[in-house]
């Protein structure tokens, strides 16, 4: 199985040197967890460190407050996009409700995103968050369900390895979406806790790939996020 690290230090090691490639894969956490922080670092560190080049699609985020949040970072995405090494896109849903209408919203969109990754060649994909689907969809899990996974098929179909993000309400630790449907439609769950003053990481699971059991100690450094891959947490310290 081929492997995309994600660049990200400490990281890899957990998961067998990478995500397996074309592999969908749901970071979920709480806010300030560092999801969205996590999903722009591999996008960057591909282009940077992998030549793989990489889309950001937004849901719910400015596109100047993302490029703020890179370039805290000290990380350089000017020269990258001017590579076409990496894009960043807005994703827009609209106002409406109506079921059939989202639908018809979301396969413009699909087409877009399709077209952006065609013209760059992009290995790597980030949609940030599916959370925001839930302002759209129905209530309904089941509808909410079904229009995700046609989501998530729909961008396997462009053959990238690709992180969605998710929202965890209240840190649970036994939760890693927000709906409680997002991780049936995804290869890999990965959960990020934030108790402060401490972050961990846990991979839930991933396939195809023997990923540590263990939840692990991370780090917000200057550079982005450094996992301590052999600094372990014990499960029952994360919050309930």
């Amino acid at each position: 199985m081929n492997r995309v690290p994600t660049g990200i230090p400490g990281f890899d090691e957990l998961v067998e040197g990478g995500l397996p490639e074309g592999a969908s894969v749901l970071v979920g956490g709480g806010p300030g967890a560092g999801k969205t922080i996590f999903a722009m670092q591999y996008i960057y560190e591909g282009a940077r460190s992998y030549n793989d080049p990489g889309l950001y699609v937004t849901l719910e985020t400015g596109l100047k407050d993302i490029t703020w949040n890179m370039q805290s970072f000290s990380w350089d995405i000017k020269t990258l996009q001017d590579k076409n090494m990496m894009k960043i896109y807005r994703l827009n849903l609209g106002a409406t409700r109506d079921p059939e209408q989202v639908q018809q919203q979301i396969e413009k969109e699909l087409a877009i995103i399709t077209k952006m990754v065609d013209s760059i060649d992009a290995k790597r994909l980030v949609i940030d968050s599916i959370t925001a689907f839930g302002v759209w969809l129905s209530d309904e899990k089941g509808m909410l369900r079904h229009m995700l996974f046609e989501f998530a098929n729909r961008l396997k179909e462009t053959g990238c390895t690709t992180i969605l993000t998710s929202e965890i309400p209240g840190e649970e630790r036994n939760k890693f979406s927000a709906y409680g449907v997002e991780e049936f439609i995804v290869d890999g769950v990965v959960a990020l806790y934030f108790t402060p003053p401490n972050r961990s990481i846990f991979v839930r699971k991933l396939r195809g790939t023997n990923h540590s059991k263990a939840v692990h100690a991370f780090d917000m450094v200057e550079n982005g996020i450094e996992v301590r891959p052999k600094d372990e947490i014990l499960w029952g310290a994360l919050r309930q």
